[in-house]
Order: structure tokens, then sequence, then C-alpha cells
């Protein structure tokens, strides 16, 4: 198994590709060890590297988070734990683990007679924005529109990544504001 690694914009995270499936649909982040440990075989094993604070799953790759930790001493533990995880045959997520409360729409907001507004921000967030943001280890979700103001939750790479403002603002902000005048501003929400 060849497992190949991409730096992303932020530099406390690498995006590693190991070549096959990780998710068939839909995105997993842990923030910590208890977290993975309750839902992800793949995660837990990546939190037991010193120095990893978080993982991101997409349909195709692993995004880590590190601390103040050096790259080139973890690098070749991480690998070697994604390795062993596909050789295991062991299941990414544990069985029902990302059930209802990772729904991406639960906890969503914005006003009753706002949701064509909405549908036409999801549509172009899905088919503009996710698909570049995942090619840099992330991704971006919807979670609220009320005056004017978008609201979308950052994850993987993206999530406290120094260029993640400038992605924001004059990225997502301008497609949005350019297909749907409603659109003022757009903020990042945890």
């Amino acid at each position: 198994m060849f497992i190949q690694t991409e730096a992303t914009p932020n530099p406390s995270t690498l995006k590693f590709l190991p070549g096959k499936v990780v998710l068939e649909s839909g995105t997993a982040e842990f923030r910590d060890e208890t977290e993975a440990r309750a839902a992800s075989p793949l995660a837990a094993r990546l939190f037991g590297v010193p120095g990893v604070k978080g993982v991101f799953l997409g349909y195709d790759f692993i995004t880590v988070t590190k601390d103040d930790a050096d790259w080139q001493h973890m690098k070749p533990a991480i690998l070697g734990n994604i390795m062993e995880h596909f050789m295991s045959g062991q299941p990414v997520v544990a069985s029902g683990a990302l059930g209802a409360s990772d729904d991406p729409e639960e906890g969503e907001f914005f006003e009753a007679g706002d949701e064509t507004i909405v549908a036409t921000i999801k549509e172009l967030l899905d088919t503009r924005v996710r698909p570049a943001v995942a090619q840099d280890g992330g991704d971006i979700t919807f979670k609220g529109f009320r005056d004017g103001v978008v609201y979308l939750n950052m994850k993987g790479a993206c999530s406290g990544c120094p260029s993640s403002t400038a992605t924001l603002k004059h990225g997502v902000q301008n497609l949005l504001r350019h297909f749907v005048p409603e659109v003022q501003e757009v903020e990042a929400v945890m």
C-alpha cells in the first residue's frame, strides 16, 4: 500500500491519501482521542501518535492536525498507523457511530420564508466551494442564515488555518454575494 501525502494551506495539517475510499459518504471530524475512540478505530489509532490533536476523514483522504510537534517525527508513525489500519480489515468508522448526531442539517437555523435562499446557498457550497476545499483536506458546511449573514462550519484543514479568513471573506463571501443578493456577509462558527 502506497500512501501519498500533500501539504495543505494550514501548516499544522497534512493530508494523507491512502489510494482507497476512506468514507463512502459525508465526512467525520475528531478533535480528541475520547471522541475518536467512541466512533472510529482509525482515528483512535492516529490519536495514539504523540502530537496529533485532530483527525478529519473525507471520501478518499485523511487529514491530521498536529500541535507544536514536528512533522518529520510524526509522519512515519502516522503513515504506519494508516497502513496497519487498512491491512487489519477493521472499519474506518464503527457501525452506527456516525448516526443522527452527525446529520448535516441538525442544528441549522434560518427564518421561515428563507428556504429558497438557503437552498441556493447550499447548492453553491456543494457544487463550487466544498470540492475545492476538499482538495486542501477540509470541508465547509452550512450552519445557518440570519439577517443577511451566512454561518459556516469549517472542518479539517480549514479549521484553524491561517488562510481560512481569506477563503471565507474573499472567496466564499464574494461567490455567495454574487449569486445570492440577500447575502451580505459570511462568518465561521464552531
